[in-house]
């Protein structure tokens, strides 16, 4: 009988690892239509498979911004290390990939070097969305405020694993803000 169990679980241990690596080799889809005037402005990290920069990440902020060339300026902005940690900031530029509905972008991270961003899924009224790569290495979950629900997390969670991420990466992003630190604050700076 315990080799039985063992056997099946071994076999479903086997099973979910080759639909993951199945699901990790196709492309993630992008959402139908991104209305960029409604997208651009504030979005607080909730939680993201970080790169090497802003692993210890409190209240990360990102802002987009439309350029009048098209092109779309986005900031960065985080404390390192805490809540009163030193105030970093990166700036980048993306394309919008023509044909894409708005949905999948290139960013210009330094001047060589691009990197993929898929809009993969969006709320209905642009409250939350998630961002992905076809590599499935980085992923954010973003909302436009800095706290979601529980049930809300739980769902993004669901929805990144079923893109084929590997949701054990995934950090939550420290987020407390005073009203006063909200109206305060400038997270934009210009790409011009």
């Amino acid at each position: 009988m315990k080799a039985r169990k063992s056997i099946l679980a071994g076999l479903c241990a086997a099973l979910s690892l080759l639909a993951f690596m199945a699901l990790a080799g196709q492309p993630i889809a992008p959402v139908r239509h991104v209305d960029l005037s409604r997208y651009m402005g504030r979005w607080y990290v909730i939680a993201f498979i970080p790169t090497s920069y802003g692993k210890d990440a409190y209240n990360m902020v990102e802002t987009y911004r439309l350029q009048k060339n098209g092109q779309v300026c986005t900031s960065l902005w985080f404390r390192d290390g805490g809540f009163d940690g030193e105030i970093k900031r990166k700036n980048s530029l993306s394309d919008v990939a023509e044909g894409s509905g708005n949905a999948v972008w290139e960013v210009h991270v330094f001047w060589f070097i691009h990197a993929q961003y898929i809009a993969a899924w969006l709320a209905p009224d642009y409250s939350q969305v998630i961002v992905a790569r076809d590599k499935r290495d980085y992923a954010w979950f973003m909302a436009r405020r800095p706290q979601v629900s529980a049930a809300d997390y739980r769902a993004m969670v669901g929805r990144v694993k079923a893109m084929g991420y590997d949701v054990s990466k995934l950090q939550r992003v420290p987020q407390t803000w005073t009203p006063s630190e909200l109206a305060s604050t400038t997270f934009a700076q210009s790409c011009d």
